[in-house]
C-alpha cells in the first residue's frame, strides 16, 4: 500500500497553512522575498470550503493510478510507492487531470513560454514532499492537526482497531 495525506474536514480550520508549506517546501524561502505578481503560486493540493467544513485535496498515491494510466507522454511514474509526475516529459494534456478520481491533479501555468508565445502549462500535483523534506510539510505545519500521513502499518493499525470495535458492538 502507498502511502497518503489524510485530511480530517472536522479538524480543518481552512487556513490554507497547508498550502504555503507546500510552495515553500518545493520553491524554497525565496518566495517570501519576490514580488507576489511575479511569481507563480501553484500548491500541489487544493483546498476545499463549504459552508460547514473545510479540507485540502490532495493525490491518494494509488497502486494502480488512473492518471499514470493516462498519460500519453509517459510522464507519470510510481517509485518507492509515490506517484510522480516529471515536469520535463509532461506535455500538459490534462488526461491525467481527467483521470484522477479525486481531483487531485492540477494544470498550471509554469515560467517557460511555448514557441507560440503562451505559457507552457504542466500538471501538478502532491508528491509527499519526496526529495524536498523528511515529511509531507502539510502535515508538519498544520495547526490543527487535520493531516496526518497514513502509512502501511497506520493503515493496518486503524483496521484492526475499527474491527476489533465492530465485534465488541463500540461502533
Amino acid at each position: 500500500m502507498n502511502s497518503f495525506v489524510k485530511a480530517t474536514p472536522l479538524r480543518c480550520i481552512g487556513c490554507r497553512t497547508c498550502m504555503i508549506a507546500c510552495v515553500v517546501a518545493h520553491e524554497g524561502k525565496r518566495i517570501f522575498e519576490i514580488d507576489p505578481d511575479g511569481y507563480s503560486f501553484n500548491p500541489r493540493l487544493f483546498m476545499v470550503k463549504t459552508a460547514k467544513l473545510s479540507a485540502p485535496v490532495q493525490c491518494r498515491h494509488c497502486e494502480n493510478a488512473a492518471c499514470k494510466q493516462a498519460c500519453m507522454s509517459g510522464a507519470i511514474s510510481i517509485k518507492d510507492g509515490i506517484v510522480s509526475i516529471d515536469q520535463k516529459k509532461c506535455i500538459g494534456c490534462k488526461n491525467c487531470v481527467i483521470a484522477c478520481p479525486f481531483g487531485a491533479v492540477e494544470i498550471v501555468e509554469t515560467a517557460e513560454v511555448n514557441t507560440d508565445g503562451t505559457a507552457k502549462k504542466l500538471a501538478n500535483k502532491c508528491d509527499l514532499c519526496k526529495g524536498v523534506a523528511d515529511n509531507p510539510q502539510c502535515v508538519r505545519v498544520c495547526p490543527t492537526e487535520a493531516l496526518a500521513l497514513v502509512t502501511e502499518d497506520a493503515f493496518a493499525d486503524t483496521l484492526a482497531t475499527k474491527r476489533k470495535n465492530a465485534l465488541e458492538g463500540n461502533l
